[in-house]
């Protein structure tokens, strides 16, 4: 046995690049990543929210949001309009092409997470899904 088959460091990251792997595959037809997918789920789930409260949801830093928010728009998927409370705060919605697509990258990350899944018990899902949370704090 490897030395590295008990590391957990070497483990996460080797089924981290073979899932994510798996789903970038799957999203290249449609040009996107897998974060810029994540954004456009969550904005399916909460149009008009701002950048900001985008960014904590997501954990992510406002420099890689502006880019990915900016790559978005340049392909349609969302518009960013200005509040009418405050011109100078953004909010994020999805544009037609968005809403038309977001029922197919559901699926596809439906699909994807099965394929995960599949190969588990239902005991070891849940745990897994516990396991990984507990890891993000």
């Amino acid at each position: 046995m490897n030395e590295l088959d008990d590391c957990i460091l070497f483990l996460l990251a080797k089924a981290y690049q073979r899932v994510y792997g798996n789903f970038k595959k799957r999203l290249q037809p449609y040009g996107l990543t897998p974060v810029q997918h994540l954004v456009l789920l969550s904005l399916s789930l909460d149009e008009g929210i701002s950048p900001g409260e985008l960014g904590r949801r997501l954990i992510l830093d406002n420099a890689t949001l502006s880019g990915i928010l900016d790559r978005l728009v340049d392909s349609e998927w969302i518009v960013k309009q200005s509040s009418n409370e405050d011109k100078r705060s953004l909010k994020l919605y999805l544009t037609e092409k968005g809403r038309d697509g977001i029922e197919v990258l559901k699926r596809e990350s439906d699909d994807a997470n099965s394929r995960v899944l599949d190969i588990l018990g239902m005991e070891e899902r849940i745990l897994l899904k516990r396991f990984l949370k507990d890891l993000q704090q």
